[in-house]
């Protein structure tokens, strides 16, 4: 059994203001970059039997400057959707909304097209790309490249966790986590390492 490599896109303008960002397809900083750049000896050296790709644009090009070669965008890696919350701040939502927790309490909807989810639909999206992956973990490791709220749901799904348990994963933007298996069960073997 392989393991599963978590990748968190490099930063974005607005993962250093703290905006929820799902479906705006903001590029990376010129750091994000750089972090990108910086995640390649964390994966040179292993041999991918998949590597996917959130299909946005910040996912897709920290993939290409970690050096992953081949990676397919796959739309159940988008991030959390964000509904009538994206593009604003927890600090802002607080405001009217003081006892807000995403992980609890999920999104209002948005605009035409983004409902929002709640966390037990992205725990759903979650399970079904660990399904989709599954044989592939038989043939060796996966890697898969997004980003923060939707990977910490991945992650709890992964360890058989409700899909709000993701809240216990905090995630930092270009980092990479490590997914493996002990006695046959998932377990957390590496989290939130940067070089």
């Amino acid at each position: 059994m392989g393991d599963l490599l978590l990748v968190r896109h490099g930063e974005t303008e607005w993962s250093v203001s703290g905006q929820h960002t799902s479906w705006t397809d903001l590029p990376l900083t010129g750091h994000g970059e750089e972090q990108a750049k910086s995640l390649a000896p964390l994966l040179s050296g292993r041999t991918f039997a998949l590597a996917l790709t959130s299909p946005l644009t910040r996912a897709i090009r920290t993939a290409e400057l970690a050096g992953l070669t081949g990676a397919v965008p796959d739309p159940d890696l988008h991030e959390w959707d964000y509904g009538g919350y994206e593009g604003v701040t927890t600090r802002e939502i607080h405001r009217t909304r003081p006892d807000w927790y995403l992980w609890t309490d999920g999104v209002p909807p948005g605009p035409q097209g983004h409902p929002g989810e709640s966390p037990a639909e992205a725990g759903a999206r979650a399970d079904r790309v660990l399904s989709r992956v599954g044989d592939a973990l038989a043939e060796g490791d996966v890697v898969l490249v997004a980003h923060a709220h939707f990977l910490r749901v991945l992650a709890a799904r992964r360890l058989g966790l409700p899909p709000g348990d993701g809240r216990l994963f905090q995630l930092a933007t270009g980092t990479v986590s490590r997914l493996s298996t002990e006695h046959g069960r998932p377990v957390v073997a590496e989290w939130n390492v940067r070089p």
